[in-house]
C-alpha cells in the first residue's frame, strides 16, 4: 500500500520535468533581460545576491545570478529545491541559523547564508519550474512593498519564459510547416515525373526511344505541329529495314533489336533537332522534315542509308527509303504519306538498298 504515494509523487515529478524541458532554457547562455530581472532584485531588496534557479532532474542551476560564484548546486542542498513541495508559496527564511535543516545550505561568498527569499516561478499548468530568489549573509526581514516587488519579477520572469516557450513553439510549427511544404513539393515533383515517365512510356517506342504511332497520331491532333506542315514545304520519307524477317530468323530477336536500334541511331543523328522520327511499325520508320524540300529529304536520306550500311554488326545491314514532299496548304499529310509509301513500294521493288523520290506530277 505504501507504494502508491511514491508513485504518484514520481508521476508529479515526470510532469514537472517535461514541462520545465519544453522551455529547452537549461545549460543555455546569458541573457540580458534575466540577468536584469536578477540584478533589480537584488537592488530591491537590498541584498548582494539574487538569482533565477530552474530546478533540473537532482540539481539546481542558474540562469541568471549575482553573488554567488556556483553555477549550480545539488538539489538536496538548495533552498530552491525546495519549490517542489510548496509550488505556490514564497518561501521566506529571516535567519538559517534558527533551522538545524539549513546548516549544511551553499555558502555565498564564502560565507555561510543566514537569509533567504524565494518565489516560486510556475508553469501555466502550475508545475513548479524554479525560484526567483534573493539572498544575504545576515539575518534580514523584507517588507511588504520588497515582497511584492519580488513576486512581480517572478511574474516577469515567467512571461519571459512563456515568450521564450512561445518562441520555440513558433519556429517548431514553422519548421513542421516548412518541411510540410517540402515533402508536398517532393511529392508533387514525384507525382510530375511519374505523369512525366508515363507520358513518354506512353508516345516512345520502348526499344529504340524514337516516337510511336500513339505520339504520332497526337501530333496529327496537335495545331501547332499541324501549323509547322502548312507553313512550309516538308519531306515526309519512310524506310523500310530489308529483309528483316531474315535477320530475326537467322541470328534471332536479340541481333534483330540491335538492327533496329541501329537504324534508329542512323535516324537520329542524321536528322535535326525540330524534326520527327517514328518507329511506324517492325521495321518500318517514318521522318517528317518541316520546312524542307524535296532534294535536301533526299540528301538526309542518304546520310541515314549510309549510316546503316556502315553499322558495326554481324551482318550487312542496308534499308529501303521512299520520300516525297508537301505543299503548304496544296497537300494533305495522308496524301503525302502515300506518295513516301508507293516510293518506298518502289525502292524495294527496284533492288532494295536505295533511295526513291515521289515524281507524281504536281
Amino acid at each position: 500500500m505504501s507504494a502508491a504515494p511514491h508513485h504518484f509523487f514520481d508521476e508529479r515529478e515526470a510532469e514537472r520535468q517535461a514541462a520545465l524541458d519544453r522551455y529547452a532554457i537549461v545549460d543555455t547562455a546569458p541573457e540580458q533581460a534575466f540577468d536584469d530581472i536578477v540584478r533589480l532584485a537584488a537592488t530591491l531588496c537590498d541584498v548582494p545576491s539574487a538569482a533565477i534557479s530552474l530546478i533540473d532532474h537532482e540539481r539546481v542551476w542558474f540562469k541568471a545570478q549575482i553573488g554567488i560564484d556556483q553555477a549550480e548546486v545539488p538539489r538536496a542542498q538548495s533552498l530552491c529545491g525546495q519549490v517542489v513541495d510548496s509550488p505556490r508559496r514564497t518561501l521566506v527564511v529571516h535567519d538559517l541559523l534558527d533551522d538545524p535543516n539549513y546548516a549544511k545550505r551553499r555558502r555565498i561568498g564564502g560565507q555561510p547564508p543566514r537569509f533567504y527569499a524565494g518565489v516560486p516561478l510556475l508553469s501555466p499548468e502550475g508545475h513548479a519550474l524554479g525560484v526567483v530568489c534573493v539572498m544575504d549573509v545576515k539575518p534580514r526581514v523584507l517588507t511588504p512593498r520588497q515582497l511584492e516587488a519580488l513576486d512581480l519579477l517572478a511574474r516577469q520572469t515567467q512571461h519571459l519564459l512563456e515568450l521564450r516557450r512561445y518562441g520555440l513553439e513558433q519556429r517548431r510549427l514553422l519548421s513542421e510547416r516548412e518541411a510540410s511544404a517540402r515533402r508536398a513539393e517532393h511529392a508533387r515533383d514525384d507525382l510530375q515525373r511519374r505523369h512525366d515517365d508515363l507520358r513518354y512510356t506512353a508516345s516512345h517506342d520502348a526499344l529504340t526511344g524514337l516516337l510511336n504511332r500513339v505520339a504520332l497520331a497526337e501530333l496529327h491532333d496537335d495545331p501547332e505541329s499541324t501549323q509547322r506542315l502548312h507553313g512550309a514545304p516538308y519531306v515526309m520519307a519512310l524506310l523500310d529495314i530489308d529483309h528483316f524477317k531474315q535477320v530475326n530468323d537467322r541470328y534471332g530477336h536479340l541481333l534483330g533489336d540491335r538492327a533496329l536500334c541501329a537504324v534508329a541511331h542512323a535516324i537520329t543523328t542524321s536528322i535535326r533537332g525540330g524534326d520527327i522520327a517514328v518507329r511506324y511499325g517492325g521495321e518500318e520508320f517514318l521522318v517528317v522534315l518541316p520546312n524542307t524540300r524535296l532534294d535536301g529529304g533526299a540528301e538526309v536520306a542518304e546520310r541515314i542509308r549510309l549510316q546503316v550500311l556502315a553499322a558495326e554488326l554481324p551482318f550487312e545491314l542496308t534499308v529501303s527509303i521512299g520520300i516525297a514532299d508537301g505543299m503548304p496548304e496544296q497537300d494533305t499529310p495522308e496524301s503525302v504519306f502515300d506518295r513516301a509509301d508507293q516510293a518506298l513500294y518502289r525502292a524495294k521493288a527496284g533492288g532494295r538498298n536505295r533511295i526513291i523520290a515521289d515524281d507524281t506530277p504536281r
